[in-house]
């Protein structure tokens, strides 16, 4: 059977933006495929003088996955930090992955502009290749993702080819997904929907009327 894999970084409770760019396509996938759902908990390097606050979004996130419908007795769940093939693969991949590619990246940027003018840190960095790792370590051959994902969908196939041309056939090139509606607007209507833009409305709110 093909395998799915996809995750989410727990730095807090969901939003409607998650539920309509990806859970609703998780949730007709799980039953479709090989599935691995993974909380990204290694990704946090912004949270990382808040370990209480991560370990906290773990449970909020994986109590929210239950609430839409993922079911465990079908579906993988995943914390990444418990998984130690996750950063072996992350550092030899890190060999295949040329500084200039993760500079290009369109999604690395944007988010290391959100630092604005503080220093950014090295882990930050290795992010990208994190995710590489965690789509090619179950050779996941489709990754459902948000349309400002896509780019790091294709730096994974990059690599799986320069890997496999390296080596052998290893992995498979997975291919990307993007949910119904690619980009959510906020509330504010202007930006996406987001925490950090205080913009969100999340699936544990109770109905205001």
């Amino acid at each position: 059977m093909k395998r799915i894999l996809t995750g989410i970084r727990p730095t807090g409770a969901l939003h409607l933006g998650h539920y309509v760019g990806a859970l609703e396509n998780w949730l007709r996938l799980q039953h479709e495929y090989d599935r691995h759902f993974l909380l990204a908990d290694y990704q946090v390097s912004d949270y990382a003088d808040d370990m209480a606050r991560v370990r906290e979004s773990v449970w909020e996130v994986a109590l929210d996955w239950l609430a839409v419908g993922l079911d465990p007795e079908k579906s993988c769940f995943v914390i990444e930090s418990l998984v130690p093939e996750n950063a072996e693969l992350t550092t030899w991949l890190s060999w295949f992955l040329p500084l200039g590619m993760l500079q290009r990246n369109p999604t690395l940027k944007a988010e290391m502009d959100d630092f604005g003018k503080k220093s950014v840190p090295v882990a930050f960095f290795t992010y990208p290749v994190m995710q590489v790792a965690n789509i090619l370590l179950p050779r996941a051959h489709l990754v459902p993702v948000g349309e400002d994902q896509l780019p790091h969908i294709e730096m994974t196939r990059e690599i799986a080819r320069r890997f496999n041309r390296q080596f052998k056939e290893v992995f498979p090139e997975p291919d990307g997904l993007v949910g119904r509606v690619p980009r959510l607007v906020g509330t504010d209507g202007q930006a996406k929907m987001s925490k950090s833009q205080n913009n969100a409305i999340f699936l544990k709110d109770r109905p205001r009327w």
